[in-house]
């Protein structure tokens, strides 16, 4: 019985050397990054007659 206790002593303390701390955080500041948009990109253009393929259309899905 001694043997086993010492066993799971030993093995809660490599479970605690292991995940007994959490990792460093990391700044917010590090997480993001700024780039500068460009003027009259895509995003601005629009195609009346190529818009359909971007929405699902349930009478389109259905053939009516």
């Amino acid at each position: 019985m001694n043997k086993e206790l010492a066993a799971d002593v030993a093995a809660a303390a490599a479970r605690h050397a292991r995940f007994g701390k959490l990792p460093e955080r990391i700044r917010f500041e590090d997480m993001t990054q700024e780039v500068e948009s460009e003027a009259g990109g895509t995003a601005t253009t629009y195609n009346p007659e190529g818009s359909w393929q971007y929405f699902s259309c349930l009478a389109l899905d259905l053939g009516l």
